[in-house]
């Protein structure tokens, strides 16, 4: 074989045109540079998709978990409206009523005579069990003792 080019080709050809042995550069060099660039926008995307649960990671563990299910929801069902709510939710921070509620409970739990942590095991079911036992009486609830003024002058 030889390297002579047929007499009724164009003497110059362009960059883009393989040499007679098969092996093409360019093709190889945009195969590569295809896979590269279908990998960064995956990457980018994701990192886009997962941007509310991020945020949200940082405050409670309800709402972070939220903001997760509307984000899988986004995913699956390709409703973007999912996505912008979790992201609301995720830049919206809900104040903790826990620890008020919480405190709230133990000031009665404390009120009624129980041991603090001890309501919530002694609670009623609707058949009137308490705690699955048919056969136990719950004892009486204490009185709550009335507060009286200790000097009460009228003039």
């Amino acid at each position: 074989m030889t390297d002579t080019i047929n007499p009724a080709a164009p003497h110059h050809l362009p960059i883009f045109i393989p040499p007679a042995d098969g092996t093409d550069v360019f093709m190889s060099v945009m195969a590569v540079v295809l896979v590269v660039v279908v990998m960064a926008a995956g990457l980018l995307f994701l990192r886009l998709h997962t941007l509310p649960e991020r945020m949200a990671h940082k405050s409670h563990k309800l709402q972070f978990e939220i903001v997760a299910v509307l984000g899988l929801l986004a995913l699956f069902t390709h409703i973007h409206l999912f996505w912008v709510m979790g992201l609301l939710l995720a830049l919206i921070d809900i104040p903790n009523f826990g620890g008020t509620l919480s405190r709230i409970a133990g000031s009665l739990e404390r009120m009624a005579g129980i041991a603090p942590g001890k309501g919530a095991a002694d609670a009623h079911d609707e058949t009137g069990a308490v705690d699955g036992h048919h056969d136990e009486i719950p004892p009486p609830p204490r009185p709550i003792p009335r507060i009286v003024p200790a000097s009460t002058t009228r003039t």
